[in-house]
């Protein structure tokens, strides 16, 4: 698990295919690494990856074919900045929120523009995504924790702070930038909890087009009925 709180940006050092997957290597800059071992977990741009060896300046990782079918990481270029963090520890601090590391889908940044010091993105997100992503809602972009501004349709809107900006790659960003969706885990496990468990298949394959509602969440007690 991961908060969304970025610890470093670090760069891609090597992408090589091997036996029909990649491996990548990255340096991690300023990522201290002194307690990381082979078999940990590092969280690249959002994607939970595993530390297959450690060369000094950075690590090595396998990326399956499931990750690359799901991420955009075989468009990755030698030296492109990306976003790293180090697995959650029980004694962290959990300043963004809770993050699995694995994409659900990519977005696209649709537009991007000035606001006082901070910049403010429109992204659009899956069809099949969009439904989980809530006003003052938790969305993580590239494995970066985030607050949701605005929601229309599939499309939804980040306010960057100036600190978030230099701290990611997010300043980077231009409109047509495809970017690592991880919706909020609360959300996609209150879906769950309402439309069946894996237990009683019928069910959740009969309710499974209904969603979220707020008489449902109400008939579950989560809101007060008015």
């Amino acid at each position: 698990m991961f908060t969304g709180i970025i610890e470093a940006v670090g760069e891609v050092a090597d992408m090589r295919i091997k036996d029909g997957d990649m491996q990548l290597t990255l340096r991690t800059g300023k990522l201290a690494l002194s307690d990381v071992k082979l078999g940990d977990s590092i969280a690249v741009n959002g994607v939970c990856l595993t530390a297959v060896q450690l060369p000094g300046d950075g690590f090595v990782a396998d990326v399956s074919r499931e990750t690359l079918a799901h991420t955009r990481f075989e468009s990755l270029k030698v030296g492109e900045p990306v976003n790293l963090e180090k697995a959650l520890m029980p004694t962290s601090r959990l300043g963004g929120h809770l993050v699995s590391g694995h994409v659900d889908g990519l977005g696209e940044v649709i537009e991007r523009h000035d606001d006082a010091r901070s910049i403010r993105f429109t992204l659009k997100a899956p069809a099949d995504l969009s439904r989980y992503i809530a006003h003052k809602g938790s969305i993580t972009v590239d494995g970066v924790s985030l607050t949701v501004n605005a929601v229309k349709g599939d499309c939804f809107e980040l306010n960057i702070v100036p600190h978030t900006a230099q701290e990611t790659i997010m300043e980077h960003y231009q409109s047509g930038r495809q970017v690592h969706l991880e919706v909020d885990l609360i959300a996609r496990y209150l879906e769950r909890l309402l439309t069946g468990s894996a237990t009683n298949e019928s069910y959740a394959e009969s309710h499974a087009s209904e969603g979220v509602s707020l008489e449902k969440l109400a008939e579950y007690g989560f809101m007060s009925r008015r």
